[in-house]
């Protein structure tokens, strides 16, 4: 990914991506958020950027300190309302720069970013000039571990805006998941949307998406409670279920007789198409699962 520093407006983010199409690229754009400017057209650039990164630091020069806090988490809403991952960034464990444990306000601070919603919380300078940067980046993911093992205190799903047929359809399967005790949400997903979408909702379950692409499954790894896996381009849903399941049993994701909650677009080649949900007992045909 690319990342735009001190994005102000759409127009931005539009001028570096001409600039990587016409290098012959396909990277992803990250809005650095961190003027003004960039906060007032949030919804604007939110239409166009890959991911958005709250950069507290220079927010909180260009802002009234005090507005950071509420600014943070109404970037994080937004941008979960629209399935744009969003990451979380700056003096988040600021302390371990010199010190090898962090403060009790920085590790509420972390907590609270990942209640709010936030795919991502990343280290700056604490790993690239910190005495402790291994420290750092272990006291973090235990944090954000701990954060994630409490889902009651999260922030609740967004409202949807609209009532589309993929928002729909990502909110019934991970209810579906929830109810059945389903061992994980399988997305076969050609462009990432799909899997997006089912992050948002936040479900208790991973989310293990397949796609043909290898670009689509690197930018997956930045999403939420995503995990990408490979799978050859198919057609027919037939098929589809019939690698699921081999691959889901080979690579030790699930069981025989596991359930698990398949999403997926129909056609399947065409992206943006979500609208198929089929609940499947791994290693069963539909009929000796039903």
């Amino acid at each position: 990914a690319v990342a735009i520093s001190f994005v102000r407006g759409p127009e931005d983010l539009r001028r570096a991506k001409a600039v990587i199409v016409a290098a012959g690229g396909d990277i992803p754009v990250v809005a650095k958020l961190e003027k003004p400017e960039g906060v007032q057209h949030l919804l604007e650039i939110l239409e166009v950027a890959d991911a958005v990164m709250v950069a507290r630091g220079d927010l909180g020069v260009e802002l009234p300190l005090e507005e950071v806090p509420v600014v943070q988490k109404e970037i994080i809403r937004r941008a979960r309302e629209r399935a744009i991952p969003v990451i979380t960034a700056t003096q988040m464990l600021e302390s371990m720069t010199e010190h090898p444990r962090p403060t009790r306000a920085e590790a509420s601070d972390v907590a609270n970013a990942i209640f709010d919603g936030t795919d991502a919380v990343m280290l700056s300078g604490e790993t690239a000039v910190g005495r402790y940067p291994v420290q750092a980046v272990e006291i973090m993911a235990r944090i954000a571990l701990q954060a994630e093992g409490a889902p009651a205190l999260a922030a609740a799903p967004p409202i949807m805006r609209a009532s589309t047929f993929p928002d729909v359809v990502s909110e019934a399967a991970c209810r579906a998941a929830d109810e059945l005790d389903a061992r994980a949400i399988v997305a076969f997903t050609q462009s990432g949307f799909t899997a997006r979408l089912l992050a948002k909702y936040r479900p208790r379950v991973p989310v293990l998406a397949f796609t043909p692409a290898e670009s689509v499954r690197r930018r997956l790894c930045l999403v939420w409670g995503v995990a990408p896996r490979a799978i050859a381009p198919i057609e027919r849903t037939e098929e589809l279920v019939r690698q699921l399941d081999r691959l889901l049993l080979d690579g030790g994701a699930a069981q025989r007789g596991d359930t698990v909650v398949i999403v997926a677009g129909v056609p399947l080649l065409v992206r943006g198409t979500t609208n198929l949900i089929q609940l499947h007992r791994v290693g069963l045909s539909p009929a000796a699962a039903g």
